[in-house]
């Protein structure tokens, strides 16, 4: 099990990395044809942490690659059928959050804008509120089918 899970990990941390890339591509493209100069699509606060912006953009798409490799590591949880869905919902909402929260907030300096920190983490807890909702109406389905199936027999 724990081979998969290392090779959905390094899957997502290629796929995630690739896909900061190309986002911050297509930033720096929009920025450019806008009329900026000299433009660079991480912030400018995460870019003094280091001694060159090479280093920083480096560093940037290592960590969009974690931010990918936690979400799909952090699925095994699912495995574990003994502790319940809600139990590996929250396990699962708890350590992708909190990777993702100190990524992002390294990455965007959320810390200095309060608005910005609640924002991201409405709209993250919104998304897995969503995602959980979705998954637990599917397993409902799946357990009633199962039932109707095993009654039929």
């Amino acid at each position: 099990m724990m081979k998969e899970v290392l090779k959905k990990g390094a899957i997502s941390f290629f796929i995630s990395a690739f896909a900061g890339v190309i986002v911050n591509l297509i930033i720096y493209m929009a920025a450019n044809a806008a009329g900026a100069s000299d433009f660079c699509s991480i912030s400018p606060e995460f870019r003094a942490l280091f001694p060159t912006t090479a280093i920083a953009v480096y560093l940037n798409i290592i960590l969009y690659g974690i931010i990918g490799a936690t979400f799909a590591m952090m699925t095994v949880i699912y495995e574990f059928e003994k502790i319940g869905f809600i139990i590996q919902s929250v396990i699962y909402f708890v350590v992708t959050t909190s990777v993702c929260l100190a990524i992002t907030m390294l990455l965007w300096q959320l810390h200095r804008y309060p608005q910005a920190l609640i924002g991201t983490l409405l709209g993250y807890t919104a998304t897995h509120v969503i995602m959980i909702t979705l998954e637990y109406n599917k397993l409902k389905n799946d357990i009633k089918t199962i039932n109707e199936e095993i009654g039929e027999e």
